[in-house]
């Protein structure tokens, strides 16, 4: 696995591989598909540069260490989350799922109010799975896709790996690299808080939604960011992805769709250090915010942007999420029999979420060595090409138990059972130093560093 890892660090810096420690066999995931040596690379990665940030402030990181069960529990953190004892509810909605069309398989993503509407529209059905299943039986993929799509829903048809490799998008995104780092503008070279912690009085702001970017947004406050994740009161949620990876945060309203609101924003972005947000991609710069814009109301500030099929060709504005990227690009595909075969996890989600947090440590220690403000971008589509070329394995899986990598904490919502922060840092380790919050639970303003 280290080969993956130097890999992957390669592509985020540029540089040698520094000492790490990496245990344990891939077989803590069922599958053909590499996701534990995935799990294992892009927590280490993240923990990595979280050590270099620490060299920076003179501080030796001592050896980064990960073991594969650990990442991959990590992987599947809303799995295994627990409230009260008890399974948070399942994030999937009421008719969301795949379904068999004429001449194969199709997934529907209607966890989200409005997409389930969308789907209902599209296929001219009431929100019932059995009417939802017949109307899609009569149709072809292309043509449930295109209809649920259109009327502003989330669908994917389950391609094979050598149509989404033919396919214009599959072509765009295999142009792209893991890891886009790039400077977009001028600043004088950042100082650092005085902190013990990597991220020490870091400003880190929020946008995003499941599951990448709040991924992200939670091993930064790990490593001691001041992270607020900023939604809105109107908008849905999934409770237990909320609960999961709300940890460390503080989390607050802002309603963009108003002047007062998008006032607000400008505020918190002028002294903010990191921007992380997973809007479509133009969304932001709509409405004034593109990176432009942000370079020229913060200076010096590292913006990392996240979509499902990048930024480049017909697919860059459509909606996607982890399992229809799965779909779409044959990783569904491949070892499917009677129906489509997902990954163990959502591990396209969380791996680019580890990776976004070391994308932004790294510029982030950028801004410090050379100065500047930083962009960094990556997709879900992306992360499933990185994933596919990393060839495959033996698919039967050890007999894995997660229990010694739990702890339990009191949460707004009870008793939490969560899957202890994945990486060892000796310099620095690792923690939350909160449970999620209550969506809205904060108000929009930084807190003071401590």
């Amino acid at each position: 696995m280290h080969d993956v890892l130097a890999g992957a660090w390669q592509a985020l810096t540029g540089e040698p591989l520094p000492a790490v420690s990496l245990t344990g066999g891939e077989n803590v995931l069922p599958g053909h598909f590499r996701v534990a040596a995935m799990a294992t690379a892009s927590v280490a990665a993240a923990t990595l540069a979280a050590g270099e940030l620490l060299r920076v402030r003179g501080i030796e990181p001592g050896t980064v260490a990960v073991d594969t069960r650990h990442a991959a529990a990590a992987f599947r953190s809303e799995q295994l989350l627990r409230i009260d004892g008890e399974p948070a509810p399942s994030p999937w909605g009421r008719i969301a799922g795949d379904y068999r069309a004429a001449d194969g398989w199709v997934k529907l993503h209607c966890n989200y109010p409005r997409h389930e509407a969308a789907v209902c529209w599209a296929l001219g059905v009431p929100s019932v799975r059995e009417a939802v299943t017949k109307a899609v039986a009569g149709k072809t993929t292309a043509e449930v896709e295109s209809a649920v799509v259109s009327a502003g829903g989330a669908a994917a048809l389950m391609r094979s790996r050598e149509d989404w490799l033919a396919h214009p998008q599959g072509q765009a995104v295999a142009g792209l690299p893991l890891v886009e780092l790039n400077r977009i503008g001028d600043a004088p070279k950042r100082l650092l808080f005085d902190s013990a912690r990597p991220l020490g009085g870091v400003r880190v702001l929020e946008l995003t939604h499941v599951l990448a970017g709040p991924v992200a947004g939670r091993v930064l406050a790990a490593h001691g960011a001041n992270v607020l994740h900023v939604g809105a009161a109107h908008l849905p949620r999934i409770p237990v992805l909320t609960m999961d990876t709300g940890q460390g945060k503080r989390s607050a309203f802002v309603a963009l769709d108003t002047e007062g609101g998008r006032a607000k924003l400008k505020k918190l972005i002028a002294r903010a250090d990191v921007l992380v947000q997973s809007f479509r991609p133009g969304a932001l710069a709509r409405i004034g915010f593109g990176p432009e814009q942000l370079a020229e109301l913060r200076p010096g500030l590292v913006v990392a942007d996240l979509s499902a099929y990048g930024w480049q060709g017909p697919w860059a504005r459509r909606r996607g999420f982890d399992s229809l990227v799965q779909m779409s690009s044959g990783i569904a595909q491949e070892y499917a029999t009677d129906a489509p075969a997902p990954l163990p996890a959502q591990a396209l989600d969380h791996a680019t979420g580890w990776l976004t947090a070391a994308a932004i440590m790294t510029a982030l220690r950028h801004t410090v060595t050379d100065g500047g403000t930083w962009q960094a971008r990556l997709s879900l589509a992306g992360t499933g090409r990185w994933l596919d070329s990393l060839g495959r394995k033996d698919p039967e899986p050890s007999e894995v138990d997660y229990v010694d990598l739990l702890e339990d904490v009191e949460s707004a919502f009870g008793r939490m059972t969560r899957v202890r922060m994945a990486g060892e840092l000796p310099g620095a380790p690792p923690r939350w130093d909160n449970a999620t919050h209550e969506p809205g639970a904060d108000t929009a303003v930084w807190s003071p560093v401590t």
